[in-house]
């Protein structure tokens, strides 16, 4: 649906009278939808005088005509084939065909060597044996799995160990740190005075 004050159609096949077609031509200008509109109508008219022109035909073919009925050898081969007892035949036909070539050309199976008897005595040794070796293999990575993980915790341990004698050795360290400048302190306190004590007993005398 376009946008302009008249018919599109109208104008591209010049039925409009002349202030309307002028009117339309300014607003085609400044739309593009309507522009695409005429460009549809251009296109439109093009495809319909490019069609072939064709002849109306005079009469209509009917299916009894000779053009529509079958061949003679598309005749012969429904009559064959269109019979069921005739299609069974000739499947049974086939079928003794194939299973003749298959046979003549069947390579001959060569005989095959008896397979040793096993005793059920062997049999169960074999099964012990490899249940021996099954319970032999999962005892020795539960053993495994538990020294690791015991060698693991050990270590650990002795890296949990190490990291509080660490901090504890820092600790004590610092405190006594802490006390050697409480002693320097007092010391110092100490020293003064007596300094101070010795002035006023010069001054005295």
């Amino acid at each position: 649906m376009s946008c302009s004050p008249f018919d599109l159609r109208d104008y591209y096949f010049k039925d409009l009278a002349e202030n309307e077609r002028r009117l339309t031509e300014v607003h085609v200008k400044t739309c593009a939808h309507c522009r695409e509109e005429l460009d549809r109508l251009r296109g439109t008219e093009a495809a319909l005088l490019a069609l072939r022109e064709e002849e109306i035909p005079q009469r209509i073919g009917f299916v009894s005509d000779p053009v529509f009925q079958p061949s003679a050898f598309r005749r012969g081969w429904d009559a064959l084939w269109g019979s069921a007892a005739r299609l069974g035949f000739a499947s049974a036909a086939m079928l003794s065909v194939a299973l003749v070539v298959f046979s003549l050309t069947r390579p001959v199976p060569q005989g095959a060597a008896p397979a040793p008897a096993i005793t059920r005595a062997a049999m169960q040794a074999e099964m012990q044996a490899d249940f021996s070796n099954r319970m032999n293999d999962a005892v020795a990575k539960a053993v495994a799995a538990s020294e690791a993980r015991q060698a693991r915790q050990t270590q650990d341990l002795l890296a949990a160990s190490d990291r509080r004698h660490a901090l504890e050795t820092q600790a004590m360290m610092v405190r006594v740190q802490e006390y050697l400048e409480v002693e320097k302190k007092h010391l110092n306190t100490l020293i003064l005075a007596s300094n101070n004590a010795g002035s006023a007993g010069g001054d005295v005398r």
